[in-house]
């Protein structure tokens, strides 16, 4: 059995949680590699309590990402594949008749895990996939009237094939907001693929050959609190807000980042900066998330190449 969280007012040992996340980050990388600053990225958005969105071709290892992350953090996890048809019921869970009891009996559906992978989630219609709205904002589930919480630690791994393939529905901008961060794979580097080539098929290893965790729920529900309690300082809230009101400047992006947004990029950073076993934030924290939580929020108004993060970090000095 997992130890307990310690007390709220213990001083977390942030040297030991950034070994324990770097012998995580190791160990995923003997399946996807040279991919260092993804699974990077994929572990701060956990350890930010966030939801995260992978967006990418299929093939690329989204999947053994998310069977990485749950093994290595000993998390309890659900695939669900996203098809068309796919019910809300399929996902949350449904009531039965009990002949014994006389009575309705719920079944939890694959949302009740630690770590629930939504596979391809953009497959399925508009109405399936805002049976995860309430689940993902909430942390709960109502089905027939009646709340069931779930428990943490909750979050959902999301991934969606590009918009222009056959056969997939575009996540309202709602939905895309419950995101904290999204990330690409992209194509392994020559050398990944010579050894994927070589080596045989690391996707049937993750499937077949667990990885040994290096902590379990509860480690990450303290790792979760250390996250939050990192030290913003005056000077790095500056930083923040002045990318907040640049984003919001009238014609420069469709609409500027929300509250929301701005406290995920906040979270985003408190995470980084733990996972270097800092306790306290750097302009550099912020900077390295800034793609992975705001390219998905904001749309520029003028057509470009750059990313809306490229332009804001361009044009926002650090002060």
């Amino acid at each position: 059995m997992s130890p307990q969280p310690p007390p709220q007012n213990a001083a977390p040992d942030r040297a030991a949680i950034a070994g324990a996340l770097d012998r995580a980050r190791q160990a995923i990388g003997q399946r996807l590699y040279d991919k260092d600053h993804v699974v990077r990225l994929a572990l701060a958005c956990l350890l930010a309590d966030g939801h995260l969105l992978i967006e990418d071709i299929p093939g690329v290892g989204k999947t053994t990402l998310a069977h990485g992350l749950a093994d290595t953090l000993g998390l309890a996890f659900s695939r669900i594949q996203f098809v068309s048809d796919l019910l809300p019921s399929d996902i949350l869970g449904v009531s039965v008749f009990d002949r014994n009891e006389a009575e309705f009996v719920f079944r939890p559906g694959p949302i009740f895990a630690e770590l629930v992978l939504a596979d391809e989630i953009n497959r399925a219609s508009p109405r399936t996939q805002s049976a995860l709205l309430e689940a993902m904002a909430e942390r709960q589930v109502t089905i027939e009237g009646v709340t069931h919480v779930l428990e943490a630690p909750f979050n959902v791994l999301a991934t969606q094939n590009p918009a222009d393939q056959n056969g997939t529905f575009a996540l309202p901008d709602s939905q895309l907001d419950r995101f904290l961060m999204r990330i690409h794979l992209g194509y392994p580097t020559r050398m990944a693929e010579r050894r994927l080539l070589a080596g045989g098929d690391t996707r049937a290893e993750a499937h077949n050959d667990r990885l040994s965790p290096v902590a379990g729920p509860n480690e990450l529900i303290a790792w979760q609190q250390a996250a939050a309690a990192t030290l913003v300082r005056d000077p790095l809230l500056d930083y923040l807000q002045a990318l907040i009101a640049y984003s919001r400047r009238t014609g420069i992006f469709e609409r500027g980042l929300s509250p929301r947004g701005g406290l995920a990029l906040r979270r985003a950073a408190q995470a980084w900066a733990l996972i270097d076993g800092r306790d306290h934030v750097l302009p550099e924290d912020v900077q390295a998330v800034l793609p992975a939580v705001v390219d998905h929020r904001l749309i520029r108004r003028e057509r470009d190449t750059d990313q809306p993060s490229t332009h804001l970090l361009h044009s926002v000095d650090v002060g």
